[in-house]
């Protein structure tokens, strides 16, 4: 199996212990072309920005702008990327990118807390097109386009506010329903890592936040014409669950309706759920009073870090499963540079003992100098730290482009994304933190299996061996 299709374990992972495994819909068991399908969404929200009397006519779609994992700064209109202490390691001020001296100057005293409403996480593929919009509306409010009785936070809403319209509105979804080809990528081993769960006796569950509409439809089209003769989506899930309002679905009860028929008919429901019946709205707590479950017992898999799989951890102590489809080009980017990068780290280990054996050669000197000690014993310790000087300026001059071409793959603009500068991103540490496993799609389970044992490597410290 291609190492970037695998299933990586942040927290050790029994399959065979989990009794059922729920998953959501969009970006999980069902994938698009990205840049296709925001492009779409990027001009419905420009549509209502404009209704509103901003102008957003000229803004266009630059799918290169911005990627998963970057953080907005509503207060100064600039789109980051920190790593996980929260530290600001790139930045651009509408569709600018900032100098690092800038970057510096701007941020210096500032860490990144995503529980002050000043930041906005990009946690989804979803974000690309709101993301692109904001920059382009930052831009023409610093030009003097828009009324200066708007701030950059009030930019930040009436986008988010236009792109929760648009995912909520029927337009977009016919678009993508009246040509699925051309929006949705099918990936036939998604029906068949499904059918292997079930059969091995897990209990398969849909929580989606999509109506029903929408949502069966995309279960029709992605699902069902890779299932055995005559099967369909609602005999493989043993409860589905539409417009299940997570984050709420984990952490409340909340009312439950049973869809009757395909023409959307529902009824109220009360008591345990219906094996095979399909909902709206529902619970977590639910869930596992109807089937006898309970908290590490079920797997949930998604791609939003906060609405699927923080919520699931914290509020249910579910086992989690990230999405994250950008792996696969990272981990393939990786792999390709993987020459280089030994390369480069052995000029780090190179530079790092020279900037130590120089350090320890200073305080020789200030030794020497505060002893009296004789001139050319002085000149002969200054002597040895210019060619130390000269030898790391040297390797600096071989590490400079090395590292340049690291912090350059898979985006060029804003670098790869479990990465900021040499350490983790806030991404990359959000995954870590609430994700007992990350992979980049549902198919990937297929090459697992439904007994696999997922390990979690050794978690080294810097003072271990």
């Amino acid at each position: 199996m291609e190492r970037a299709r695998r299933l990586f374990a942040n927290r050790t992972l029994n399959l065979r212990a989990i009794e059922a495994i729920g998953y959501d819909l969009d970006y999980t068991l069902v994938h698009y072309h990205v840049a296709r399908w925001e492009e779409r969404a990027f001009a419905h929200v420009r549509e209502r920005l404009i209704a509103r009397g901003l102008p957003a006519h000229d803004v266009a779609f630059d799918p290169d702008l911005a990627t998963v994992g970057l953080i907005t700064d509503t207060a100064l209109g600039n789109l980051v990327k920190a790593d996980r202490f929260g530290f600001v390691k790139a930045a651009a001020h509408g569709t600018r990118m900032l100098g690092w001296e800038e970057v510096r100057a701007t941020y210096a005293r500032t860490t990144v807390d995503l529980r002050e409403p000043r930041w906005s996480f990009l946690n989804t593929l979803f974000a690309a097109a709101g993301s692109c919009m904001y920059m382009g509306l930052v831009d023409r409010l610093d030009a003097g386009r828009i009324s200066s009785t708007h701030g950059y936070a009030d930019l930040s809403g009436f986008v988010d506010h236009a792109l929760a319209e648009t995912h909520v509105g029927s337009a977009l979804k016919a678009e993508i329903l009246a040509d699925p080809e051309r929006f949705v990528q099918f990936d036939a081993d998604t029906a068949q890592a499904l059918l292997d769960q079930k059969r091995a006796g897990k209990r398969l569950l849909l929580v989606t936040n999509n109506e029903v509409a929408y949502g069966t439809a995309m279960l029709r089209l992605a699902i069902e014409p890779y299932l055995p003769g005559g099967m369909t989506w609602r005999d493989l899930f043993d409860a589905a669950f539409f417009l299940a309002r997570k984050p709420q679905f984990f952490s409340q009860d909340m009312p439950v309706f049973e869809v009757v028929d395909d023409t959307g008919l529902m009824r109220p429901h009360t008591g345990p759920v219906r094996p095979g019946g399909a909902y709206v709205g529902g619970s977590a707590a639910l869930v596992e009073q109807s089937f006898g479950l309970e908290g590490e017992s079920v797997l949930y898999v998604g791609d939003h870090i906060f609405t699927d799989v923080n919520v699931a951890k914290s509020a249910q102590r579910w086992r989690t499963c990230a999405i994250v489809r950008g792996i696969e080009d990272e981990v393939r980017a990786l792999d390709a540079f993987a020459d280089r990068q030994t390369l480069l780290d052995t000029l780090m280990v190179e530079k790092s003992e020279g900037d130590e054996a120089r350090a320890t050669l200073r305080l020789l000197r200030q030794r020497l100098s505060e002893s009296g000690a004789p001139p050319d014993e002085i000149a002969a310790v200054e002597h040895e730290m210019d060619v130390l000087r000269a030898r790391i300026e040297a390797l600096d001059a071989r590490i400079g482009p090395l590292a340049e071409a690291a912090g350059n793959l898979v985006h060029k603009r804003w670098g790869p994304v479990f990465r900021a500068g040499s350490d983790k991103s806030h991404l990359a540490r959000q995954v870590e933190r609430y994700a007992d496993v990350y992979t980049s799609r549902v198919s990937n389970f297929l090459h697992a299996t439904p007994f696999a044992y997922l390990r979690a490597t050794k978690g080294n410290l810097h003072h271990d061996r």
